[in-house]
Parts: structure tokens; sequence; C-alpha cells
């Protein structure tokens, strides 16, 4: 499925998407001009990459990203008419839920337009780097409906006031807003976007994958219930499974005896 150290062809690929793997990172990027917007097919479609990328050990981080002038300008609304719109949402939370489910860290490298449920593919990613000519915004609101999505994962993000301004005002934020309402991690340079993307993901790609995935796992547990009960429930996780894998005594080991560790990913 995924080419090692491929690039994007000019002309758009069949399935509507390209994956790339090279030293750990894959980036799996939109490729349907001119805005990348997402049908029902093409979430199928991405849904089957980002589950199989996840199968592979050999992945330390996923980057997320679109060709073109945009990173994605959403679903085709076209297809969310009463008579489609719950295959449209259910295949394109099925995409949300691929990235959120993602085992290993996931990157959104945001320019141009990212409105709609691609505003949403980049809250489902645990790191957003925007360009600062980037433009990102929910504007369901303005078309009658709302963004299902982002109304669950932005609250937890960003907190009430930001998801109701985002989502009940509707407007398209330039990338310097969006930051001020935690929509993207980071707004760096158009230049310095790749750069920094490829910096964040190496940076993380050089770790254990098998405890970034457990760490995944504990803070989204820890997310959930009372301190105590998040608490007992992430120890146990701890000590049942990050304290029995190889990667955790390598990485003690290593410190211990003042080497880099080299990790076994398992």
């Amino acid at each position: 499925m995924a080419r090692r150290g491929s690039t994007i062809p000019d002309k758009p690929p069949a399935t509507g998407f390209e994956v790339t793997v090279e030293k750990r990172v894959a980036r799996l990027t939109i490729h349907r001009p001119p805005l990348n917007v997402l049908t029902i097919e093409s979430c199928r479609g991405l849904i089957g990459a980002v589950h199989g990328l996840a199968g592979l050990d050999e992945v330390g981080v996923l980057v997320l990203a679109g060709a073109g002038k945009a990173f994605s300008a959403g679903v085709d609304v076209g297809e969310h008419r009463p008579e489609q719109a719950h295959d449209s949402l259910h295949a394109f939370h099925g995409l949300c839920r691929a990235l959120f489910d993602f085992p290993r860290p996931t990157i959104a490298r945001v320019h141009g337009a990212a409105l709609g449920g691609g505003c949403e593919l980049v809250l489902c990613c645990d790191l957003a780097i925007a360009g600062a000519s980037a433009t990102l915004g929910l504007p369901e609101i303005t078309l009658g409906v709302f963004p299902p999505a982002a109304a669950v994962l932005l609250p937890r993000l960003a907190g009430r006031r930001a998801a109701m301004e985002a989502i009940l005002w509707g407007e398209a934020l330039p990338a310097e807003e969006a930051l001020r309402l935690r929509l993207v991690s980071e707004v760096v340079p158009d230049r310095r976007l790749d750069a920094r993307v490829r910096e964040r993901a190496a940076r993380v790609a050089s770790l254990s994958g098998v405890a970034l995935r457990a760490a995944r796992k504990a803070i989204r547990r820890g997310a959930v219930g009372p301190v105590d009960d998040a608490l007992r429930a992430v120890e146990e996780m701890y000590l049942k499974e990050m304290m029995r894998s190889e990667d955790a005594l390598e990485g003690l080991d290593a410190f211990l005896e003042k080497r880099r560790p080299v990790w076994r990913q398992r």
C-alpha cells in the first residue's frame, strides 16, 4: 500500500490520496483537486489507508496533509442531503475515528483552507501545525446544520467558550485566530511549514512506538471520569502493560548506563 520515499504525483492518484513511508514517518496526503472535498467513497478509501498504516510497526508517526492549494474544504455537501446524510456522516466519522484511534502520534499539516470536515480532521490529530496563510473554520451553521465531530472534540480540546465561538458563529478564521481558539497547535511562516512538520515528525518517530501507543491510550483514559478512578486505571495500565514491554526495560537500562536506547518496538 505505502511507497517508501515516494513523492506526490503531478496527476491525482485514482484512489484520491497518496501514502508514503520514510524513516518511520508515514504521510497520508488527500489528493482531490481543487479543494480536496471528501466524498463517501474517498472517506472509505482513506479509512482503509489509515487502518493499513496503523498495522505497520515501522510507522512511528502519521502526517495528514492535503495536496494543491488547500488542506480540505470538508465533505461533499451534495452528498449531505437527507437521503445520503447517514452514509456521508457514517463514512466521515469512520475516518475521524480511524485518526483518533491511530496507535501512534498524528500530525495535521495545514495549509490553505481547512473548513468544515477538513477542520474536524485537524481536530482529530494530536498536533496541528498551520502555515500563516491557512484558514480554518466550521461554517456548517451557515448551512442550517452543525459539525457533529467538532461538537464533541472541540470542547475537550479548547473548552466550552472556544467551541461555542467556533461552531455557533461559523466564521472562517485566519491561522492566528485559529490558534487562539486552539483549533491548531502552532502557526509558522508558510515557507517553514514543511520543515517544521518534518522536525516534529522526526522527533516523535525516533521514540518507542510501544511507549507512544501506551501513552496515547493512557491520556484518553485519564480524561474520563473522576481523577481517582482514572489514576487507578492508568496505574494498572502502566504496571501491567507498559512495564512488561521490552522497550520500557531498554529505555530504563539505557538511561542508567548513560547510552542511547535501541528501541525494539515491542
